[in-house]
C-alpha cells in the first residue's frame, strides 16, 4: 500500500501528538523526517519517535527528497511563511489550525497551493473522526428535526504562560485562534452557511510580548437559515467542553467533540414531543439513544491518513479551502470585536 512520507516542521507539543498518532496506527502515512532550528532538538525528537532523518533547519527538510508532504506545526505567525516555502519546494502541506493570521493570509496560502498544484489542508483533526461523521449524518437525516440552535464550549485553564505561544499576541495567540476556531468550524459544518451576524465579547490579558490577547471570548452568531449558534472559549476557565445541537424534535449532545478517543467516544440523541420542564420528562414521547462510535486508529493517525488519501488517491479533503477561508473571516470579525489587534 502506497504511503505518504511526512516531514514535520517543529518539535513542540502538537508535533508530538501528531507523530504519536502516526506511530500508533496510521496505515497510509509515515514520518520520514523532522526539522527544528536546533539540530540537537531534532535529533532527540527523531530518536524518541523513530524518525529516520533529523534536520537542523526547516529549509533542509524542504530540500529532502524523501519528504512528500510537510506537517506545519509552527506557531500561527509562521504558518504562511513556511507553508508557502513548502509549496514552492513541491511539497503538499497539512497546516495546523488556524491556517493563517487572518483571512487574507489564508486566501493567499490557498492561491499558492492552487498555482503549485499541491494539496493544502487545515488540520482540523476532529473532522476525520467517525464520531463527527456519525453526528453530522444523524443531523442531516433529520433525526432531531430542523436544527435551530448550536451550543459549544472549548475551555481549559493553564498556568504555564511564560514561553507559551498561546499567550503571545505577536505569534497569533489567544483563545479564539487556539480553540474558538473549533466551535466556529463545527457550527459552520452543521449550517453549511456563513453567519449573517456576529456578536462577540471577551476578556483581554496582557500578552507576553507586551500586547494583549483574548484569554476568553463568547459569541452569538446567526445564519441565513435562522439557526443561532453560541460559543465560549477560554484559556483560564474550566468548562464542560461539549457540543449540543438542538432541533425541533430533540437534540444531540456530544460530551467529547474536539478530541475523541479510539474506543470510548459516546454521544446522545434525545427526541421528545413536548417540552421537558422542571426535570420531569414526557415519558410517552421522549426517547434517549446512546451511541459509541469506535475509531480504528488514534485521532492524529486518522487525520494523517485522511490527508494522505487526498494526496495519493484524489479523495476530497476533509475541509475545503472555502470552509477554511470562511472560518478565518469569522475569526477576524470576532477578534476585532473583542479588541485584539494584529
Amino acid at each position: 500500500m502506497e504511503q505518504l512520507r511526512f516531514g514535520i516542521i517543529s518539535t513542540g507539543n502538537i508535533a508530538r501528538q501528531f507523530i504519536e498518532g502516526i506511530n500508533g496506527g496510521a496505515t497510509r502515512s509515515v514520518c520520514s523526517a523532522v526539522a527544528s532550528r536546533s539540530i540537537d532538538n531534532a535529533k532527540a525528537f527523531a530518536t524518541q519517535y523513530n524518525i529516520p532523518t533529523a534536520h537542523g533547519s526547516y529549509d533542509a527538510l524542504l530540500a529532502d527528497p524523501n519528504v512528500d508532504a510537510v506537517y506545519n506545526a509552527l506557531p500561527n505567525l509562521y504558518h504562511k511563511e513556511w507553508t508557502l516555502k513548502a509549496l514552492a519546494a513541491g511539497k503538499h502541506v497539512l497546516c495546523e489550525k488556524p491556517m493563517g493570521m487572518d483571512a487574507k493570509e489564508t486566501e493567499e496560502m490557498f492561491d499558492s497551493a492552487k498555482r503549485a498544484s499541491r494539496i493544502l489542508v487545515e488540520a482540523f483533526m476532529y473532522r476525520t473522526h467517525p464520531q463527527t461523521k456519525a453526528v453530522l449524518a444523524k443531523i442531516r437525516e433529520g433525526a432531531i428535526g430542523e436544527v435551530k440552535l448550536i451550543r459549544t464550549t472549548f475551555c481549559y485553564r493553564t498556568e504555564k504562560i511564560n514561553g507559551n505561544t498561546r499567550f503571545d499576541q505577536s505569534l497569533g495567540g489567544g483563545a479564539i485562534m487556539d480553540i474558538g476556531c473549533y466551535c466556529i468550524d463545527l457550527a459552520r459544518q452543521i449550517t453549511g452557511e456563513d453567519p449573517t451576524t456576529i456578536q462577540a465579547v471577551g476578556r483581554l490579558q496582557d500578552s507576553t510580548d507586551g500586547g494583549a490577547i483574548d484569554v476568553s471570548a463568547s459569541a452569538v452568531l446567526t445564519y441565513p437559515s435562522g439557526i443561532v449558534s453560541t460559543m465560549t472559549c477560554a484559556m483560564d476557565t474550566q468548562a464542560s467542553n461539549l457540543a449540543q445541537i438542538c432541533g425541533t424534535l430533540g437534540y444531540i449532545e456530544v460530551p467529547v467533540p474536539w478530541k475523541p478517543g479510539v474506543a470510548e467516544p459516546t454521544w446522545m440523541l434525545r427526541t421528545m414531543q413536548r417540552p421537558r420542564q422542571d426535570g420531569v420528562p414526557d415519558e410517552a414521547g421522549e426517547q434517549l439513544q446512546t451511541f459509541t462510535t469506535h475509531a480504528d486508529k488514534p485521532l492524529y493517525a486518522l487525520e494523517a491518513d485522511a490527508f494522505a488519501e487526498a494526496v495519493l488517491d484524489g479523495d476530497p479533503p476533509f475541509i475545503t479551502p472555502e470552509e477554511s477561508i470562511g472560518n478565518a473571516k469569522v475569526i477576524d470579525a470576532m477578534r476585532k470585536q473583542v479588541g485584539v489587534q494584529w
